[in-house]
C-alpha cells in the first residue's frame, strides 16, 4: 500500500463501508430496545403493574440521578484511558452486553414484596440499569467520533445510527403490548418480564455484531498524556459542549414527558388502549422519514439552523394536543406525524454535532477526549429522561391520578398537559439554546483541514 494511502487511512479519512454503517446502527437498535421500553412503558409499569405510587416513581427517577450524574463523566474518562487491541470504546460492547440484558429484565420484574420493599427494589434495579446503560451506551456513542474523521461521513453515520434507533423503537412500540398480553395471558407482571427476556436476548446479539464489524480509526495525538484534571478543565471551558448539554436535556425531557403521557392519554382520555401501538408506530415511521432527509437539509443549511427550525416546528405541532377532544383521533395522528417528522432528525444532528465538538476540543487544546465529550450526550440524555420521568410522575400525583380507576376531570387535565404544554416548552427551550452554539460549517471545515494536517505530520513522524 502506498505511504500516502496508509497515512490517509491511519488518520481516519477512509470512506465507511455500507456493512460498517449498518453494523454500527445495530448497536443503537440494541440500546433503544430498553431505552424506548423505559421511556414509554416504565412509568406505567411502576404505577399500574408493579404497584408503587406515581409520586414515588417520579421521586425515584430524580434521586437515582445523584450517582448517575457522576457515572457519565467517570465512564468518559475511563473509556478515554482504555487501551486494548480492540481500541478504546469497542471493548465495552463485548464486556457489558450480557449485564445490560440482565439488568433490563430485572428492572421489569415484579417480586412479591411489600410496598416499601418494592420501592427499594425499584431504586436498586433502576440504578443498576442506568450504570450499565452508561457503561455500554457511552462508549458506543463515542465510537461515532473515532470511526471516521470526515464530518460528512459522521453526519451520514449518525443518520444510520438513528434509523437503527427508531427502527428498534418501532418494533418496541408496535409489539410490546401485544407480547405482554401473549406472554402474560392477562398477567401483565409476567407478560412484561417475559417480553423483556426476549428483548434482552436480541439486544445482546446486536451489540456483539456491532463490536465485530466496526473499527476505531481516529487516534489521540501520539504524544498525548493528559491528567484527568486537565481534561475536566478543558471540558468546562468548552462552551459548545455546555450548549450541547443543554440541548440534550431539553430535547429528551420533551420527548420523555410526551412518551410517558401517551399510555395514560389513550387509556384514560381517548379510552382506546388499542390505538397506542398505532400512534407510536405512525410517529416512528414519520421520524425515520425525517431522518432520511436530514443529511441533505443539514448540508444545505448547516446543522445549527436545521436543528433550530426543526425544534420550532416541533413546538408548533405539539402544543395543539391540549385542545383536542377525545373524539378527534385523526387530528391526533396528523399532529403526531408532523411533530415526529420535525423532531426525529434532531437526534442525528445532535450526535454529529458532538463529534464536531470533540474535534473542536482537540483543535483548541491539542488533546483529544472523545469519551469525555460524548459523556455529555449520555449524561444529557439520561438527565432529560430522568427529569421527564420525574415531572410526569409528579404531575400525575399533583392532579390526583388513580391507577386503573375512572379519572377525574382534574387528572385528565394533567394528562393532557403532559401530552402538549410541557413537551412543547422543552422543544422551544431547545430551539432557543441552539442559538448559543458557535460551531458553524465554515469553522467545521477549517478544523477538519487543520486536524488532518496535524495527524499527517504525526503519522509521518511515526513512520520514520
Amino acid at each position: 500500500m502506498p505511504l500516502n494511502l496508509k497515512l490517509k487511512t491511519s488518520i481516519g479519512s477512509a470512506r465507511l463501508s455500507f456493512t460498517e454503517k449498518i453494523g454500527y446502527s445495530l448497536g443503537d437498535v440494541a440500546s433503544c430496545i430498553f431505552y424506548q421500553s423505559f421511556m414509554l412503558y416504565l412509568l406505567y409499569f411502576y404505577t399500574d403493574v408493579f404497584g408503587i405510587t406515581a409520586a414515588a416513581a417520579g421521586t425515584m427517577f430524580l434521586v437515582t440521578r445523584i450517582w448517575d450524574s457522576l457515572n457519565d463523566p467517570l465512564m468518559g474518562i475511563l473509556s478515554d484511558r482504555t487501551n486494548t487491541r480492540w481500541g478504546k470504546f469497542r471493548p465495552y460492547l463485548l464486556w457489558m452486553a450480557v449485564p445490560f440484558g440482565i439488568a433490563g429484565v430485572l428492572t421489569f420484574s415484579t417480586p412479591d414484596l411489600s410496598l416499601h420493599g418494592k420501592i427499594i427494589y425499584a431504586y436498586i434495579t433502576y440504578s443498576l440499569m442506568m450504570m450499565i446503560y452508561t457503561a455500554i451506551n457511552l462508549p458506543y456513542s463515542a465510537l461515532l467520533g473515532v470511526i471516521t474523521s470526515d464530518p460528512r461521513e459522521r453526519t451520514t453515520l449518525s443518520s444510520y445510527k438513528f434509523i437503527g434507533a427508531f427502527g428498534g423503537g418501532l418494533l418496541i412500540q408496535f409489539f410490546t403490548l401485544s407480547l405482554v398480553e401473549r406472554f402474560g395471558g392477562g398477567d401483565e407482571a409476567l407478560g412484561f418480564q417475559h417480553t423483556m427476556i426476549l428483548y434482552a436476548a436480541i439486544a445482546v446479539v446486536l451489540f456483539l455484531i456491532t463490536f465485530l464489524v466496526t473499527r476505531e480509526r481516529v487516534k489521540p495525538p501520539v504524544a498525548q498524556k493528559t491528567p484527568v484534571r486537565t481534561d475536566l478543565k478543558d471540558l468546562i471551558k468548552n462552551k459548545p459542549w455546555l450548549v450541547m448539554f443543554l440541548l440534550g436535556v431539553f430535547t429528551v425531557t420533551s420527548v420523555s414527558i410526551k412518551g410517558a403521557a401517551t399510555m395514560y392519554y389513550f387509556i384514560y382520555y381517548v379510552e382506546d388502549k388499542g390505538l397506542v401501538k398505532w400512534f407510536f408506530t405512525a410517529g416512528t415511521l414519520a421520524v425515520i422519514a425525517g431522518i432520511l432527509l436530514v443529511d441533505r437539509i443539514a448540508r444545505r443549511f448547516g446543522k445549527k439552523k436545521t436543528y433550530m427550525w426543526l425544534m420550532i416546528s416541533t413546538f408548533v405541532f405539539t402544543l395543539p394536543f391540549y385542545f383536542l377532544g377525545p373524539e378527534q383521533v385523526v387530528w391526533m395522528f396528523v399532529l403526531q406525524i408532523l411533530g415526529s417528522i420535525t423532531m426525529g432528525p434532531t437526534s442525528p444532528l445532535v450526535w454529529a454535532m458532538y463529534a464536531d465538538v470533540a474535534d473542536y476540543s482537540e483543535w483548541k487544546t491539542g488533546r483529544r477526549a472523545t469519551g469525555l465529550i460524548f459523556s455529555a450526550g449520555s449524561f444529557a440524555q439520561k438527565m432529560g429522561w430522568t427529569i421527564g420521568g420525574a415531572i410526569s410522575g409528579w404531575i400525575l400525583a399533583l392532579y390526583h391520578y388513580q391507577p386503573g380507576a375512572e379519572q377525574t376531570a382534574d387528572a385528565l387535565k394533567g394528562i393532557r398537559y403532559m401530552m402538549s404544554v410541557y413537551p412543547a416548552i422543552g422543544a422551544l427551550l431547545a430551539a432557543m439554546a441552539v442559538t448559543l452554539y458557535r460551531i458553524d460549517e465554515k469553522l467545521v471545515s477549517r478544523i477538519e483541514f487543520e486536524l488532518k494536517e496535524r495527524r499527517l505530520i504525526d503519522a509521518k513522524s511515526c513512520a520514520k
